[in-house]
Formats: structure tokens, C-alpha cells, sequence
């Protein structure tokens, strides 16, 4: 069998077409579906097969619009409850495709209606775990008490993973490839290896969730210190039970707004350009979420800030940029809320002031440092004494226990989230000066 392995950066996300005999068959697709019909045009092949391992809380999945627009079947299980035509495809199914059969397993735990996906082609075995076991971590149990036509509490999940790492792979082979749908940088787990693949041997040996532990200390070691879950990831679990929109559709609809000098509704405006660019001239009400490099964490932290539901203008340095921007917005489901795409004009609109970084250095008990690090880095210990920790997901809704009485700076890790954190801060605090230090934060490492 040919596989492709497709990978997604700034959402630490991969999705795989699979090939034999001229037909394809695709696993945990993006929201793009471009990619895989370029894959099955270059390799003469045709769609017939969409696999979902189960409604993804990270990203939007194209499974409903590639069913539409190519014809192939989806197979997801059935306790999806899935509101798209699909085939159920639970422990015992099979589905053959050229040469490969495709088996299912019911593998809970990430979520109640999670499957695993065997295919075999001869002695050859690969593994399509999706968000159920990853390369050196299995998937974070506790995405499912709100949302899903299945729902569960995260005990109840972490004890149902438990039994499919301990019972659900007994009966494949060490050398069966495993491909899982997250990689390190996913917020569905805590502590993935870097690596893309792996063997169920190796994840035997190495996967601190296959050694030999109780019941209850799988547990523990599951639930301690997840990390923080964005605003978006309920939403998203629900619009891929229902199968979003056609992607090309859902954006064309959009209007656009070139060289605004003004936003006329009193809204929420996301720029997306490079920070120094924003700092010389923005629009106010705008929260600086940069999205000009690829691999930046865009998408997660548009859907950390941002609510369902809640509208904003999207600002970026050009059409081409906007563009792109918004596909990014969409992978998340997030297009709907998009009021207007928009430029700026040239003309000087509001500025951001520029920290004094040698009196910083000098006097850093003259103003007020907020650390808007995630509190698993917190924990980990503070660069300023003093600092106030909010996590940057926290920050709209927590800039009132911030103190106004000295000049106040705001600080990350590397300087792309404080960009973000700055310009919140600075929309709802007008009484003192709000400085970003930076990635000038290096210097105090």
C-alpha cells in the first residue's frame, strides 16, 4: 500500500491518504481537502474511502465536503451519532480497498466514540490511532463532558483508556506501524514525542502509558497537569458531528474592506500582521494574534481568545495575506464569525508605546509585570519575582485583578503570545502605560 502522510504544523496535526489498485482512501482529513485531491490526481487514483476517527475537538475536518464533491464513503462509528450519510464502522467491521482491509476498533478513551483503524496489505500492518494513542503519550480524556452526541465524565474516559491500552492492540504485531493524528505541540495530549510514527513495539516499550501500572495510577498519571482547553474545542466536536460547510463556500462570502481608515461597528478586530507592524499603526479594539509565518500557533490561540459565536474584522498586511488568513480561521470554524476581511490605510492610526528596556532593566519594581505563560510553565518556576501570572487564555476575562498604579509589562516565553497579551491588555487598560517586552523576555531567562 502507498501512504501519505500529511502534516499539518501549526496545529501539530496529521491526516493520511492511503492508495492501492487507483483507488484512495483518507484518514482524519484537514479542512482543506486541496491537498488530498492533488495526492489522488497525481497518483491517478480515486477517493472512495474517508475514515473519521472520531469528532476532532482541534481542527474542522473536510470528510462531509469530500463525501459530497467525490463521492466516497465515510466510515466513523456509529456512537458518533454522526448527522452526515456515513457507514458505522465499530470493532469487527472491515472494509477492503484494493488490496488493503481496513478493520476497525473501538478504541475509547480521548472520547467515547474513538477508533482505531488496522490495514493490512499481506504481512504488512499499519495502525491509524488518531487522537487514542501518539508517539510516547495517549490521547487527554477530558474534552468530552459537554459536548458529542456521547459524553462522559473524564474518569470515566480515562478508565476506558486504560482497558484499550491494556486490551485493544493485544492482538497486533510489534512491527504494525502506528500513525497517530497529533504529533508533539497538540493540546490533545501532554508530552508527545517529536516523532511521526513509531511500532506498537516500540510504544510498548517506551509509552510510559503500555508499563505496567494499576487502574488507578494510569489515572493519576493521565489526568495530572493537562493542559488548558481552548474556547473553540466544544465547538469544533460539534460542527464535525454535523460536517462543516463547503470550504470554498463558507469563504467567498466574506466581504472585503481595503485601506480602512475606521471600523464602523464597535467590534472586535484581529490583526494579523507582524508585531512591529501593528505597534506603528492599528485600529483600535484590535488584539495583535500574528499569523504571518506558517508554524506559528495561529489557530490556537485565535480560538483561545476568541469565543464561539463571537464576531470580529480580520486585519492582514494584504489581499493575498487575507486570504490565507482566513483559510486558517476556517480551519477552526471560525469563518462564520468573520464580519469583514480588511486592510489598512497608510495614514497613522493608534500606535503602541515602546518599552524603555534599559530602566526596565534597571528598575523592574517600578511597573507591573503580568506572565501570561501557561501555568504548567509557571509552576515551573518565574523570570520576575513579582510577576502576576494570567494565562494568555484567561487575560480578556481576568484584566480586571490586574493593578494600575505603575506602567504594567507583559511577557510570554519567546514574544509571540505577549504581542497578543499586550494588546489585550492595553484595550481594556487606558489609566498606565502597557509595554510587550518582547522576545527581549530571552534576556531574562
Amino acid at each position: 500500500m502507498h501512504i501519505k502522510q500529511f502534516e499539518d504544523k501549526a496545529l501539530s496535526h496529521f491526516s493520511y491518504a492511503i492508495i492501492s489498485k487507483g483507488e484512495m482512501a483518507v484518514v482524519d482529513p484537514g479542512r482543506d481537502p486541496a491537498k488530498y485531491y492533488a495526492f489522488a490526481e497525481a497518483n491517478q487514483a480515486k477517493i472512495t474511502a474517508i475514515f473519521e476517527t472520531h469528532p476532532h475537538a482541534d481542527f474542522i475536518s473536510a470528510h462531509l465536503q469530500m463525501h459530497t464533491e467525490s463521492g466516497a464513503t465515510i466510515y466513523v462509528s456509529k456512537l458518533v451519532g454522526a448527522d452526515y450519510p456515513h457507514n458505522c464502522f465499530d470493532d469487527g467491521d472491515m472494509f477492503t480497498l484494493g488490496d488493503v482491509t481496513f478493520k476497525a476498533i473501538n478504541t475509547p478513551g480521548h472520547s467515547p466514540d474513538s477508533i482505531s483503524i488496522a490495514a493490512q496489505e499481506n504481512d504488512e500492518i499499519v495502525l491509524f490511532t488518531g487522537d487514542t494513542l501518539f508517539i510516547g503519550d495517549v490521547g487527554r480524556p477530558d474534552l468530552r463532558e459537554n459536548n458529542g452526541n456521547e459524553k462522559a465524565t473524564r474518569i470515566e474516559l480515562a478508565k476506558q483508556m486504560y482497558h484499550s491500552i491494556q486490551h485493544k492492540y493485544n492482538d497486533l504485531p510489534d512491527d504494525a506501524i502506528v500513525y497517530p493524528a497529533h504529533g508533539a505541540g497538540s493540546l490533545c495530549g501532554k508530552s508527545m514525542s517529536d516523532a511521526s510514527s513509531s511500532t506498537l513495539g516500540n510504544e510498548r516499550l517506551g509509552n510510559w502509558a503500555f508499563q505496567d501500572q494499576t487502574e488507578a495510577e494510569f489515572i493519576n498519571a493521565l489526568l495530572d497537569a493537562q493542559p488548558f482547553i481552548p474556547h473553540y474545542f466544544g465547538h469544533a466536536v460539534d460542527i464535525n458531528k454535523a460536517g462543516a460547510a463547503n470550504l470554498r463556500q463558507a469563504t467567498a462570502r466574506i466581504p472585503l474592506k481595503l485601506y480602512a481608515e475606521q471600523i464602523e461597528l464597535n467590534a472586535l478586530i484581529i490583526d494579523t500582521r507582524e508585531e512591529a507592524t501593528y505597534k506603528r499603526n492599528h485600529l483600535p479594539n484590535s488584539f495583535n494574534i500574528m499569523a504571518t509565518k506558517p508554524n506559528v500557533q495561529f489557530e490556537t490561540w485565535l480560538g483561545s481568545i476568541v469565543k464561539p459565536g463571537e464576531s470580529f474584522y480580520l486585519v492582514a498586511e494584504t489581499v493575498e495575506h487575507l486570504q490565507k488568513t482566513l483559510r486558517r480561521v476556517a480551519k477552526i470554524g471560525y469563518e462564520k464569525q468573520v464580519i469583514q476581511l480588511v486592510t489598512l490605510a497608510e495614514k497613522r492610526l493608534k500606535k503602541a508605546e515602546n518599552l524603555d528596556l534599559s530602566h526596565f532593566k534597571a528598575n523592574p519594581s517600578d511597573y507591573t509585570i503580568i506572565d501570561i505563560r501557561n501555568t504548567s510553565e509557571t509552576e515551573n518556576g518565574l523570570f520576575f519575582e513579582n510577576a502576576l501570572t494570567i494565562p494568555l487564555h484567561e487575560l480578556r476575562e481576568r484584566c480586571g485583578e490586574i493593578p494600575t498604579e505603575k506602567p504594567i509589562v507583559v511577557h510570554c516565553a519567546g514574544g509571540y503570545r505577549s504581542a497578543a497579551g499586550s494588546s489585550i491588555v492595553a484595550n481594556q487598560i487606558s489609566q498606565v502605560p502597557v509595554y510587550d517586552l518582547g522576545d527581549a523576555v530571552k534576556e531574562f531567562q
